[in-house]
């Protein structure tokens, strides 16, 4: 079945340019102007993943994100300027996936795209690709197949990367997982991210368990070496 993407952006010229590229790749794409107009067309015609453009008008990336996570964990990848650090820290702490700053090549965003769909493929899969798919770790319960996870019997919405985190983090508590071994666990080994990008991610899954038990500490973090889990 042939995967569909979602482009957001004000800029005509990148929406033309990538969506022949997208499409000489396989995808399907689904073109946006704006925010307003991508959450009523992805609210009627989900995607597979979506890209999305910071800066828009009439609806910005950041709110267009805020309402898609309201009802879908759907991969998003943001598009940001090249100085808007803020902005991409923010991103991540709202659900954001990944980001790529502009002007970015082609070929990066192709290759982010598939490996995110490639991940989220894998934690929807049934259990003959994870036989150890549930993995529970005291009061924490993660199950790949339902791409679920629970802690004290209440769930928290993760998105694919953050799941995957956590997960590499459970499955050897006690253990400490530095950034680039974090990184491989979420985005693959051939996909680089930087280090703020892993650590915006541990910050936002703090802050979803946190909500559901305000003592929630179970992620520690080794300053200058990385993070682990702590043994039940």
């Amino acid at each position: 079945m042939t995967q569909t993407v979602a482009l957001v952006d004000d800029d005509r010229n990148i929406l033309t340019s990538v969506s022949i590229a997208l499409e000489a790749e396989g995808f399907e794409v689904r073109t946006y102007a704006d925010g307003d107009e991508a959450l009523r067309g992805l609210t009627t015609r989900p995607s597979d993943i979506a890209v999305l453009d910071i800066k828009m008008p009439r609806m910005d990336g950041m709110e267009l994100l805020t309402r898609l996570r309201q009802t879908t964990q759907m991969p998003v990848i943001f598009l940001t300027s090249k100085d808007d650090e803020v902005d991409e820290l923010l991103g991540l702490r709202m659900g954001a996936d990944d980001y790529i700053k502009k002007p970015f090549s082609q070929r990066l965003l192709i290759e982010r795209i598939r490996a995110l769909l490639r991940r989220h493929q894998i934690s929807e899969a049934g259990p003959e690709v994870d036989p150890n798919a549930v993995v529970a770790r005291g009061d924490l319960v993660l199950d790949s197949d339902r791409h679920a996870c629970t802690w004290r019997g209440q769930q928290i919405e993760l998105t694919v990367t953050e799941f995957l985190l956590v997960k590499a983090l459970a499955v050897r508590p006690g253990h400490v997982k530095s950034r680039d071994m974090l990184m491989d666990a979420a985005y693959g080994e051939h996909i680089y991210v930087d280090d703020r990008t892993i650590d915006s991610h541990i910050k936002r899954i703090r802050k979803k368990f946190k909500v559901v038990d305000t003592e929630f500490n179970q992620i520690e973090t080794l300053y200058g070496v990385g993070y682990r889990y702590k043994e039940p």
